[in-house]
């Protein structure tokens, strides 16, 4: 399933209805449906937040490949950042000396198996991946 969805904060309800359909469909648990409705909810914000430049869509893709579900951002005409190798928030620190951001991708790396990161052409492609249990 892929669909698009406009960049901004009030197309997550929409969103979280399109992944709810699938995960739905497919019979997925709540094994399954937390980890990627957290992750979408991480990265379609830090993408609308984030990312310089930026088309008026991005495109979200979820399907099964294999034995995982695949969950697939796509944002436009943006500039590369890579989600995979954002350093990691340090949580041991105390509040005060702790740098400000991370801590989002960190939940979302504790709950997936997998992230990859591709950028081409000003495109920007996060995957997600989240093994099911047999």
């Amino acid at each position: 399933m892929q669909e698009s969805f406009t960049r901004e904060f009030d197309s997550l309800d929409e969103i979280f209805a399109f992944i709810n359909r699938f995960l739905a469909t497919e019979g997925l648990d709540e094994k399954v449906t937390f980890p990627i409705d957290l992750a979408v909810e991480e990265l379609f914000t830090n993408m609308v937040k984030y990312n310089t430049g930026g088309g008026n869509e991005i495109s979200i893709s979820i399907g099964k490949r294999d034995d995982a579900v695949v969950l697939e951002l796509i944002d436009f005409d943006v500039d590369p950042f890579d989600p995979s190798k954002a350093p990691q928030a340090n949580v041991d620190d105390a509040i005060e000396d702790r740098r400000i951001g991370g801590l989002g991708l960190r939940l979302v790396r504790s709950v997936v198996d997998k992230i990859t990161y591709e950028y081409k052409n000003r495109q920007m492609k996060v995957s997600v991946f989240k093994k099911l249990e047999r």
